[in-house]
Order: C-alpha cells, then sequence, then structure tokens
C-alpha cells in the first residue's frame, strides 16, 4: 500500500510537470484540486512550484488556494534570478578581468531554454576553465569581491568527461547577459550533461527530467547527434534512457528525433523514478540519509543493519557507477557490486582513519 501511494503522489507531480517550461502547447491538466493539494508541497520544496504555477495558470485550478501558494514562490523565484544573474556577471566579469575564460553549465545555461527564465530556480554557478586557469580561478573567487558568489568549480564535468576540454570549448556558444558576454556549452554536450546528471544522481529530483525535456524541444536545426552521444556505447545507452524517461513521464515531444535513437524505457526504472518523486527532496538522499558514518557504525554495532538499509544503493545510481547499462536485467548485480565497492573504500578509509558514510 505504501508503494501504491508513492507511485500515486509521483504520478501527481509527473502530470503537473509535464509540458510546463512550454509558453504554448501545454497539454490538459488531468487533476482535482484534492490531488493538487497533496502534490503542492512536493512542488514547494523541490524546486519546481514556479513551474507549477505556469503548469495551472491557465486552468480552473488557478483559484485555489494551493495555486496561490505556487504563485506566490513564482514571484519569490523571479526576484532571486535577477540578482543571480547579477552574481553570473560578475564572476564572469572578474574571471575576465584575470584573463580566465570560463564556461557556465547546468542552472542560468538551461533556464535560457524555458519559456521564462525564472521558471527553473538556480543554485550554485557551475563553471568550467582549462586546468592551467583552475588555480587562478580559484584565487579570483576567494577574493573578497566574489565572496557572494556561490561557484562550483570544475576542470571538467564527470558526467562528460568523455569529450576533451578543448571539445567543449570549441563547440561552446556565448549569450548576452546584461553587459557581459557568457559562454555555454553547446546543445549537444548541454543535452549529454543534462542526461547523465539526472542518472548519475538517481533522477530524484522532478527538475532534471524538465531540463532534459525543455533541452529536446528546443533543439536547433544543425544539432549533431553524434557529437551529443560521444563515442562510448553505455553512455550513448544513459543518454537515450534519460530521454524515454523525459517522453514516458513528462510527455516530451520526440517527433523529431531521429529513427536510430532507442528511447524504451526499462519498467522498474520508470517505477522507481516515480516512488522517488513522493518525496523529491535532499534529505532523503544519499549522504545526507546516513546521519551516522559507517566507521561509527563499526565500532557501535548496534546500529549496523539499519545503517546497511539505509545504504543500500538505488538501482539507478549502482547502474551508473558500475558503468552498467539500463536495460531490462535485474539490477541487484549492479547493486551488489556497488556495495562491495564501498566497502573496498570503507576498509581503505578505515585503515588511514578518514570517516566514510
Amino acid at each position: 500500500m505504501k508503494s501504491k501511494e508513492a507511485m500515486r503522489k509521483g504520478n501527481l507531480v509527473a502530470e503537473v510537470l509535464s509540458g510546463s517550461w512550454r509558453s504554448s502547447g501545454i497539454p490538459a491538466l488531468r487533476m482535482t484540486e484534492t490531488e493538487l493539494d497533496a502534490v503542492t508541497p512536493l512542488l514547494y520544496d523541490s524546486g519546481t512550484a514556479a513551474l507549477g504555477w505556469h503548469r495551472l495558470k491557465g486552468t480552473p485550478l488557478r483559484t485555489s488556494a494551493s495555486a496561490e501558494l505556487l504563485h506566490q514562490a513564482y514571484r519569490l523565484q523571479s526576484l532571486e534570478s535577477e540578482i543571480h544573474e547579477q552574481k553570473i556577471g560578475k564572476v564572469f566579469r572578474l574571471f575576465r578581468r584575470a584573463g580566465i575564460e570560463g564556461v557556465l553549465a547546468k542552472g542560468w545555461a538551461t533556464a535560457g531554454m524555458y519559456s521564462e527564465r525564472s521558471l527553473r530556480p538556480y543554485g550554485d554557478i557551475d563553471i568550467c576553465v582549462r586546468p592551467e586557469h583552475y588555480q587562478l580561478a580559484e584565487d579570483v573567487l576567494n577574493d573578497s569581491e566574489a565572496n557572494d558568489c556561490w561557484v562550483d568549480l570544475h576542470k571538467h564535468f564527470s558526467e562528460i568527461d568523455d569529450r576533451t576540454i578543448d571539445q567543449l570549448f570549441a563547440r561552446s556558444r556565448t549569450v548576452s547577459l546584461g553587459e557581459e558576454q557568457i559562454r555555454i556549452l553547446g546543445p549537444e554536450d548541454q543535452l549529454a550533461l543534462s542526461c547523465i546528471h539526472l542518472l548519475k544522481h538517481g533522477a530524484w529530483r522532478p527538475l532534471w527530467l524538465c531540463d532534459v525535456g525543455v533541452a529536446i524541444e528546443s533543439l536547433p536545426a544543425t544539432f549533431d547527434w553524434d557529437i551529443c552521444l560521444g563515442g562510448s556505447q553505455t553512455r550513448a545507452n544513459w543518454i537515450t534512457c534519460a530521454i524515454g524517461l523525459a517522453k514516458h513521464l513528462l510527455r516530451v515531444k520526440t517527433d523529431g528525433l531521429p529513427a536510430r535513437l532507442n528511447t524504451e524505457v526499462p519498467l522498474w526504472l520508470i517505477e522507481n523514478v516515480l516512488r522517488q518523486w513522493h518525496r523529491p527532496f535532499a534529505i532523503f538522499q544519499p549522504p545526507m540519509s546516513h546521519p551516522i558514518p559507517m566507521t561509527d557504525l563499526l565500532r557501535h554495532p548496534s546500529g549496523l543493519l539499519e545503517g546497511l538499509r539505509q545504504r543500500w544503493p538505488n538501482p539507478i545510481i549502482a547502474t551508473i557507477s558500475v558503468n552498467g547499462e539500463f536495460n531490462n536485467l535485474p539490477r541487484l548485480p549492479y547493486q551488489m557490486a556497488n556495495c562491495l565497492s564501498r566497502i573496498g573504500r570503507l576498509l581503505f578509509a578505515s585503515t588511514n582513519g578518514v570517516s566514510e558514510h
């Protein structure tokens, strides 16, 4: 029964967010006011409240109390978006002053594909710089002038580390932000990053699947699928699987995709995502869901079984962690391999006096 209730709420989240990034052509909403009341806290706390309001504002539910709560969240997010843009502009200005060129990904770069930038919340500012500029970039960010800018600095993006930094820069493009020119990933690399990022983190946050959906519906005529899928058959499987999830759960329009793309999605994956969406909050994800380090549990084993239960890997994360493919085969071998790998890290950490969650 508990699993059925989780699936029901997950489906309600998917229903509200289906096509919510569009300016037109949003599908009819199949939901009662009672169902909206049940799902509103999930939208509000997972960063999709503004998208929820955008979906509801053209429906009879727009006058409900839950819709008004989402509307207020949209207004606040619009103000926060302007502040965040100022900080992005400042970081790029400081980098250029120091002779550093960076590429922005996720967040603001993705929001540009939504019908309104303010529909997508921003967190930290993800910027990739060339390895030889990394230390200088850190020095710039540690200066007092940048102390109000929360930047996640990268030498590369792990999700697409099969592509060289030179390739990422060569395919990047610039867009205007006030008086600044902001370099962002090319569409092929951005879509690959969004797809793999979604799965790497277990697909627990609905916003990440919306990012995949809006990217698919915003593909330029010159989009190169060979570049997007890359040279790894496994990673190509991850990318097409994420696209399939967006098609199945969020009714993404995929009519224009090449026939060679296999966007079939295994049922276990769909069900796992929906169950997670009934509580799409970071506190339920590792390592935050592991309040006591395993090294402490080994010293005081009364809570060891509960600690092991908490750490049983999500099948999506387990698949990614062992470089597996998403198909209809059982996930247990991947989950066991993930556990063995983490046990090895735990033993190493224990030997070297490092805390391991």
